[in-house]
């Protein structure tokens, strides 16, 4: 079940994404930052917690589980380091996500060889 859970979670933000795209035809990174921001703000207000309980994977892969996990390690270091943590910790919380999908990015990159333009 938690795999169906996943699947709806995440299906359900990619619409949103879509119709967002589809409503605004604005570029792309227009949607990027407001999904990071609205994980961000969800994640304040607790309602973020409730759908990562309900969607587990299908909730944190998404930008709006990144920008969550960007303001909870801002907070959890602001809390034990001050200041600096606050700007520190939303990089430490994040850095394994990050620096997994560029080392699977490259591998990618270097097994599949892309075709030129013809």
């Amino acid at each position: 079940m938690n795999y169906v859970m996943s699947f709806v979670v995440g299906g359900i933000i990619c619409v949103i994404g879509q119709i967002v795209i589809d409503t605004f035809k604005k570029n792309n990174a227009y949607l990027l930052v407001l999904l990071v921001v609205a994980g961000t703000f969800l994640g304040y207000f607790g309602i973020y917690d409730k759908v990562i309980e309900i969607g587990y994977s299908g909730a944190t892969v998404p930008l709006l589980g990144f920008g969550h996990s960007l303001a909870e390690g801002a907070v959890e270091e602001a809390a034990s380091k001050g200041f600096m943590g606050a700007l520190s910790g939303g990089v430490i919380r994040t850095a394994p996500g990050v620096a997994a999908a560029l080392l699977f990015g490259y591998i990618a990159a270097v097994i599949f060889n892309p075709k030129g333009n013809k």
